[in-house]
């Protein structure tokens, strides 16, 4: 137990140890049942070679959609690992803005699995939109997070490094507005939609997206 821990401790605060360990666990059964919508082809396609590439070829929606969502939550595994590092002790406002946060986070296959059903089809803009949709609000839940984080009662570190804190809240603000572009590009065009997308998740590869 490190100098910080213990002293939440005896002071009777929260630490943020279980509450970190049970949002990995979400983390990792999102990510990991993303890969559950690539599905192997039918026994029909296994009659020859040509027919079977063909098969797996045509899966290109959910490949796309499987790298995508995968980099998209990778990164959110690292923006909230690094904000848990300023974390000293949890309130319950930090808490319930993390729950809704997970639940953002383990709804990500489902949108997933639309998006990759719905590209190359007539539908392929509700799919775009959705998907979109769905990361505006985990964006919006990222920012109630560190918002509860920064201004909770004793639950930002006290020696926090305030170039890390600005880092965090210029990366989060970006959230929002970005998925929200994203979406609007969809209405105009799912291409676009699916592009912005791809770049939103390239931004936020950056290492100065997470306050590293």
């Amino acid at each position: 137990m490190d100098h910080a821990a213990a002293t939440t401790r005896t002071a009777g605060l929260r630490g943020p140890e279980r509450l970190e360990a049970f949002s990995d666990g979400v983390f990792a059964i999102a990510i990991t049942l993303l890969v559950l919508e690539i599905r192997v082809p039918s026994s029909e396609d296994l009659v020859s070679n040509q027919r079977l590439v063909s098969a797996l070829g045509s899966l290109w929606p959910s490949y796309l959609g499987y790298v995508v969502s995968f980099v998209t939550i990778g990164i959110m595994w690292a923006n909230h690992h690094n904000l848990f590092r300023l974390v000293a002790s949890v309130s319950h406002g930090v808490v319930v803005a993390n729950l809704l946060l997970l639940l953002g986070v383990g709804f990500v296959p489902f949108p997933t699995a639309l998006l990759a059903g719905t590209l190359a089809t007539p539908s392929q803009g509700v799919g775009v939109i959705f998907y979109s949709g769905t990361f505006v609000g985990i964006a919006f839940a990222f920012n109630l997070l560190w918002y509860q984080v920064r201004h909770g009662p004793e639950v930002l570190c006290s020696d926090a490094d305030s170039r890390a804190i600005d880092a965090i809240t210029r990366s989060y603000r970006l959230g929002p507005p970005g998925y929200l572009i994203a979406l609007l590009g969809a209405l105009i065009s799912p291409a676009l939609g699916v592009v912005l997308l791809i770049i939103l998740a390239g931004l936020y590869l950056l290492p100065s997206s997470t306050g590293a």
